[in-house]
């Protein structure tokens, strides 16, 4: 620990006494200062005992002496030395009693002792507290280099904690609780979610500090790109040591290598899933299962789920000049997080967490495809994922990163090895739908629950209705018949003459002349199976549009 003036009084070679202040004396000496100015205060940064023989001060008169001290202790001056038997015999008592009343320490120092002794003990010892300092944190960086190579965060969290005498937590990059060290500070580092999400907005390296009620927690994000990859935190009861410090910047480095190094894992093994989806694509499974070995052999012997997703402005972008910006390239890093990447992230995360495979391939710089257990944490956290999205889109809020209108996805149904193709077409197709309704998600099952309605809201759509009816519309604009209506009742009645004359209040001949009439204007048969449903969702979509 650094020099306190209580070590200053206990040094046997030094002789102080004390004289002033005595239950202030465990307070560190930052330096030891010498000066006979009357006022030395510009000179002080706080944490000096100051060294006087009094040379240019009053010493004996008490108003003198009384805004002398507190100058010095408004300035940070933590004690001062007066050195007796040059200008003064003794030190004068008004120079004590200001002493006391300011609760400064005031020790006496011995003619036989010369300040530079001083300065040298307080020198010696800080340089001691630095070299002690400097030691332990080279121990504590081989203790947690050992920890980091046998393998997982624990040991290194758990060592870092020992060293910083406090806690510690890693986040992975979806900002969720990895690990934490001891296990009772689980609760207090799952409480700084916000903050983390706050530190991993800023581009890396970046650093802030949470107060707390008992606690200082400093969060460190971990990665060499502009983009955080993880974050740790740390908590002590009070600031950091140098010891510390050297303890904490050790693991952030050993824990950046340790990602740097898992990316290029990640990256390899993203190569060999792009290759296990292109054989389930093409209809061989059984090489796809002898690629994965057990990577992702567990997956693809389980029902999954096809997600494929896009990012529609890198999309528009990219229709638009023909090619993606650079920082879209697979890979890059990006101040404003790509909604792909956070996906990625998302789905990784939450399968890491249950220990399940997840097979997850960047189709270019807009796409992205993910294989996935069925009802698994995976599939879980992406619809969360979606519903936060499509939240903050229904409230109209903006969302900085990711933007929650730059991503679509597509989900397909349950599928097998054997029917991977046609779970990635039934993907594709609600990803379009997701595309056209403006949704973040759209699940391939839910539109074969659901109505074929929504789906005439499509521009096209509308314009081939509009073009089929407009003939229809117009005779009944002269006021010659009501064929739309006409057309509609028998449509809804299936062809019945008698119940869809009913339902317009004619006759059932008056029904038979206008079908006719239809047929005439149309150029078509209602004979015709093909016609009766072009002209109903043609009815359908214009009742949509109205």
């Amino acid at each position: 620990m650094p020099p306190t003036l209580a070590s200053l009084v206990h040094h046997s070679a030094l002789k102080l006494r004390v004289r002033a202040g005595e239950d202030r004396l465990d307070t560190p000496v930052r330096w030891a200062h010498v000066s006979e100015l009357a006022d030395p205060v510009p000179y002080m940064e706080g944490g000096e005992l100051l060294l006087i023989t009094a040379l240019k001060l009053d010493a004996e008169d008490p108003d003198a002496m009384r805004r002398y001290v507190k100058r010095l202790v408004d300035a940070g001056v933590i004690g001062l030395g007066f050195a007796v038997g040059v200008n003064y015999e003794d030190i004068p008592d008004a120079l004590v009693t200001a002493a006391a009343g300011e609760g400064l320490p005031l020790l006496e120092v011995p003619r036989r002792t010369p300040f530079l002794a001083i300065s040298k003990a307080v020198s010696a010892a800080i340089a001691a507290d630095q070299y002690k300092s400097v030691t332990a944190g080279f121990a504590a960086q081989r203790e947690l280099t050992r920890q980091a190579l046998a393998g997982g965060p624990e040991g290194l969290l758990t060592a870092l904690a020992a060293q910083v005498d406090g806690w510690a937590a890693l986040y992975d990059a979806s900002g969720a609780l990895v690990a934490t060290a001891p296990d009772w500070a689980a609760r207090r580092a799952g409480a700084l979610t916000v903050d983390v999400e706050r530190l991993r907005s800023r581009p890396a390296p970046a650093s802030l500090v949470v107060s707390g009620a008992d606690d200082r927690v400093e969060l460190h994000s971990i990665g060499t790109g502009r983009r955080p990859r993880t974050a740790l935190a740390v908590g002590t009861a009070s600031s950091l040591g140098t010891a510390e410090r050297y303890a904490v910047h050790s693991a952030i480095a050993l824990l950046t290598l340790t990602t740097e190094r898992s990316r290029s894992l990640h990256s390899a093994e993203q190569r060999l899933g792009a290759a296990v989806l292109r054989m389930l694509l093409a209809g061989e499974p059984t090489h796809a299962r002898t690629v994965a070995g057990d990577l992702y052999g567990g997956l693809l012997d389980a029902p999954f789920r096809l997600l494929v997703a896009e990012n529609v402005s890198a999309s528009a972008r990219v229709h638009a000049d023909g090619h993606a910006p650079a920082s879209e390239e697979p890979g890059a890093d990006s101040a404003d997080e790509d909604p792909l990447v956070a996906l990625a992230d998302v789905v990784e995360a939450a399968a890491a967490h249950s220990g399940e495979a997840v097979l997850v391939v960047p189709d270019g710089g807009d796409r992205l495809v993910v294989l996935m257990s069925d009802e698994g944490a995976a599939a879980s956290a992406c619809a969360e994922h979606a519903r936060r999205l499509e939240a903050v889109r229904a409230a109209g809020r903006e969302q900085p990163a990711p933007d929650a209108d730059d991503l679509v996805v597509g989900l397909s149904a349950p599928a097998g090895p054997i029917a991977a193709a046609a779970a990635y077409k039934q993907a594709e197709q609600a990803l379009s739908v997701a595309r056209r309704r403006g949704r973040c998600l759209v699940e391939h099952e839910s539109l074969a629950a659901g109505s074929v309605l929504p789906l005439l809201a499509d521009d096209a759509v509308r314009a081939f209705a509009d073009g089929l009816l407009r003939a229809l519309y117009e005779h009944d604009a002269t006021g010659r018949g009501d064929l739309v209506a006409s057309l509609r009742a028998w449509l809804s009645r299936h062809g019945q003459w008698d119940a869809a004359a009913a339902d317009l209040g004619v006759h059932r001949h008056t029904l038979r002349y206008r079908m006719r009439r239809v047929e005439e204007i149309l150029g078509r048969s209602l004979d015709d199976a093909d016609v009766r449903m072009e002209l109903w969702l043609a009815l359908k979509a214009t009742a949509a549009a109205e």
